[in-house]
């Protein structure tokens, strides 16, 4: 072994060992803390993710994965550098929220449809919250103020977006997936947009032969791999949960606000957000929950550290990322430092948004659809929570395809 790893094995013993002395030191605020996470995953995570999980693996095994892929090919490549199936894990991860980008490009990996490197690409861009958290918990149920939803919104995915785009150009070099075996581009029959789709259901037959499994087992095997994932997210949850209850039992984070407002005052924002961030540093809910009712800071500050804290993501769904990542050779070295880039880049458009985007007239949820109406999740909005998560990774798709449909036609003119 070397000295480096041996060094690093006796600072994480050293780490482990000092939370179980502090777990023993303050056993109500671990018990009590594991109970709030649990929650958290039970009437929140749970409910909402699940099913995502299991339709998106039956998707896969389906074939309508390599469908979509074929179709949205003329958008992802030139856009992002990723394959047309790419488009699916977007769709999904922006219509879910995290982990589910992270989860669907684990499965391509593992089934040979992306390089690493682009599978890296893939999930630095599709981690993001789901909208329904976003609008509905965050600017409805932390904020209390629905104007604040389209700001948050078009910083959050807007630079999400331009974070694919920005990925492109990570090891650029790296080879690329070809494009499937199945686009037969010399038969007249596969010329434009009736030959794209003559062959996207060519890849989705040919995937569905390949799988070979009945429905029974497919649906069975689905539903087995999505509840060994959520089993891990919730642990991660419950563990980030009782780790920053511990912390702040014993006053590291008293000590830690006091250095981070430091900082904050420096770069000109508020040092009332230093407790946002601090939450929002290790668990996306604490997080926002701080900013909303961080009512000092002003509105506009307020909005600013949302949109760092919802892109960020919190160590707690760094934890669970990484854990799906190890599944295949995927690193957690691009996911980190695109989560910087990120939160950085959202943070700095919802600055400059807010004087154009906020609208102060609208003090009611009337306007919203019911799903995005919730504050706290859970449930009894689980129905209306999935019907809006497939309309909105549908409606991606579609647009998507149509934009790949009118580049195609740029180039066709221009050729």
């Amino acid at each position: 072994m070397s000295g480096w790893r041996r060094i690093n094995l006796l600072l994480t013993a050293a780490l482990f060992t000092l939370f179980l002395l502090l777990m023993l030191r303050f056993p109500g605020s671990v018990l009590s803390a594991a109970v709030r996470g649990l929650a958290i995953w039970w009437d929140v995570l749970f409910p909402s993710l699940l099913p995502f999980f299991i339709i998106s693996e039956a998707l896969l095994g389906f074939g309508i994965v390599h469908f979509i892929g074929a179709l949205l090919d003329p958008i992802m490549r030139p856009l992002f550098r990723v394959p047309g199936v790419g488009g699916f894990v977007v769709a999904m991860g922006y219509a879910a929220g995290y982990p589910v980008g992270a989860k669907l490009t684990t499965r391509l990996r593992s089934q040979g449809m992306i390089t690493r490197e682009e599978g890296e690409r893939l999930v630095a861009f599709t981690t993001t919250s789901d909208p329904i958290f976003l609008i509905g918990a965050v600017s409805v149920g932390f904020f209390g103020n629905p104007g604040l939803a389209l700001t948050l919104a078009a910083a959050h995915y807007g630079s999400g977006l331009i974070l694919g785009v920005i990925m492109r150009f990570y090891r650029h070099q790296a080879p690329s997936t070809p494009e499937g075996a199945t686009n037969t581009v010399n038969s007249p029959l596969n010329k434009g947009i009736r030959g794209r789709l003559i062959r996207a259901f060519q890849a989705m037959h040919t995937a569905r032969v390949q799988d070979g499994r009945p429905l029974g087992l497919l649906l069975r095997d689905a539903v087995e791999s999505s509840l060994k994932l959520m089993i891990v997210v919730g642990g991660l949850v419950v563990f980030f949960s009782v780790v920053l209850e511990l912390l702040t039992s014993a006053g590291v984070m008293k000590v830690w606000d006091s250095l981070l407002g430091v900082v904050l005052h420096a770069v000109q924002l508020p040092d009332s957000l230093a407790p946002a961030f601090s939450g929002g540093l290790f668990e996306v809910t604490l997080g926002a929950k701080g900013a909303g009712s961080a009512y000092s800071a002003g509105l506009h500050m307020q909005a600013v550290a949302a949109a760092w804290i919802l892109s960020w993501a919190g160590l707690s769904v760094h934890a669970q990322i990484a854990s799906i990542l190890n599944q295949t050779d995927l690193r957690y070295m691009p996911f980190l430092a695109a989560r910087l880039i990120h939160s950085m880049m959202a943070a700095a458009g919802a600055y400059l948004l807010y004087p154009w985007l906020y609208d102060a007239s609208v003090a009611t949820t009337s306007w919203l659809p019911p799903a995005f109406q919730h504050t706290s999740g859970g449930w009894n909005n689980t129905v209306s929570s999935i019907s809006y998560g497939i309309i909105t990774a549908a409606v991606i798709c579609i647009l998507l395809a149509l934009l790949g449909i009118i580049l195609r036609a740029i180039r066709l003119i221009r050729s």
